[in-house]
């Protein structure tokens, strides 16, 4: 259910942070959109961890899931370091919406990864593929 919700606010965000990329104007707006991409992020990755700990025993890089986690991490760090640039005034305001898009770039690698896995998964049948047939790894997009 979030990674429907996550990707909604991720072309909200992505948009507001190209306009003001384009135009100058709206950082203000872009910026609490990187914000709240990147809470519902957070919020995505807790629940990932969970689903991950619950079918595989592991809160993070279970065999099955091992690649996906680790541009996982990528991505969280990205968005952790525009946090810090925000927080801490280290990068220009131009710079805090290249680095945001850097971490989208990542989002975007790391959602292909889960919707190829999954959609592997659904060919397969749970029979083949044990625990990827749920729902579960449209969790960690």
């Amino acid at each position: 259910m979030l990674a429907p919700v996550q990707f909604v606010v991720f072309l909200v965000s992505a948009a507001m942070v190209i306009r003001f990329l384009l135009t100058g104007e709206g950082f203000g707006a872009a910026t609490i959109s990187v914000l709240m991409k990147t809470l519902v992020l957070y919020t995505i990755m807790v629940t990932g961890c969970i689903w991950e700990r619950d079918v595989f025993g592991r809160y993070l890089f279970a065999p099955a899931f091992f690649w996906e986690d680790f541009v996982s991490m990528f991505v969280l760090a990205l968005h952790t370091a525009y946090l810090g640039a925000l927080a801490f005034g280290s990068l220009h305001a131009r710079y805090q919406m290249y680095l945001a898009l850097l971490a989208y770039s990542a989002y975007l690698l790391n959602a292909t990864q889960f919707l190829v896995k999954l959609r592997r998964a659904r060919l397969e049948g749970p029979a083949e593929n044990p625990g990827a047939a749920a729902d579960g790894p449209a969790l960690f997009i």
